[in-house]
């Protein structure tokens, strides 16, 4: 891999400044590994108090005590199912008032399940459901002039790549976050970040030599020539919590591949 196509090896970025989320309270709604951790350690240098949100709770717990060894704000984690309704009673009681909401449910079918398109897309139609709910549950608890900011996915045309319903999901979020811009403006901004392909532990259910053949293609497909590092796509929660005046878009972080 030549010098241009390599990721950057440091993570300093004026998006993530030191001081960019001071007194604010974000809440990380699948923070224990992939994106959701990495935003959660982002935010938590950039100053926020956080709450790591995962059904796991001992990764929960981790990556809220490493967000809170980063930096001064406080961090904790909840064990909560939030794709349950009382699970998601259950947090709006837990959190009380916050400033800013990620979420990076839904987007992984359960393992060993067939990857068949039915399956595929009862998991996209979930994805859009389990963020729609949520959002409607919490919107009463994020300060004015807050946010929400959910998780896409990078697109390309139908049946190449990407299966058809995978594409449809990934759009309907997109939707999603345009519908609720418009019903909680002014109030709240509501964006969605849409990587594509991630070496992240989303992929663990791969073998190593699966995982390596899958970033070879996608490297082969991104006309940057290569996959995104996870801090990379993490920066653009950030730069969505902190931008005020955008609301319903949605961020591609791909290096092109959509546009492929």
């Amino acid at each position: 891999m030549t010098a241009a196509l390599k990721p950057p090896s440091t993570y300093e970025d004026p998006i993530v400044a030191r001081h960019s989320l001071d007194g604010k309270r974000v809440l990380v709604v699948g923070g224990s590994s992939g994106f959701g951790r990495q935003v959660a350690l982002d935010a938590a240098l950039a100053g926020a108090d956080l709450i790591v949100v995962g059904r796991d709770s001992a990764k929960a717990h981790a990556t809220s005590q490493e967000a809170g060894a980063l930096a001064r704000g406080k961090a904790s984690a909840l064990a909560i199912d939030v794709t349950d309704e009382r699970g998601r009673a259950s947090l709006v009681d837990a959190v009380g008032v916050v400033d800013h909401v990620v979420s990076t449910l839904g987007g992984r079918l359960a393992d060993g399940a067939p990857e068949d398109d039915e399956s595929l897309r009862a998991t996209a139609r979930s994805k859009v459901e389990d963020n729609r709910l949520l959002m409607e549950a919490l919107a009463g608890s994020v300060r004015d002039g807050g946010s929400f900011v959910l998780t896409a996915g990078s697109t390309r045309r139908p049946g190449e790549h990407d299966g058809v319903a995978a594409v449809a999901g990934n759009e309907e979020i997109r939707e999603l976050a345009r519908e609720k811009a418009v019903l909680l403006a002014p109030r709240l901004r509501v964006n969605a970040v849409a990587p594509t392909w991630t070496q992240t532990p989303l992929w663990r259910h791969r073998s190593d030599a699966e995982v390596v053949a899958m970033r070879a293609e996608m490297e082969a497909r991104i006309p940057l020539g290569r996959t995104a590092d996870i801090r990379e796509v993490a920066r653009a929660y950030l730069f969505l919590m902190t931008s005020g005046f955008i609301t319903g878009q949605t961020i591609a972080v791909d290096g092109g591949y959509s546009l492929t």
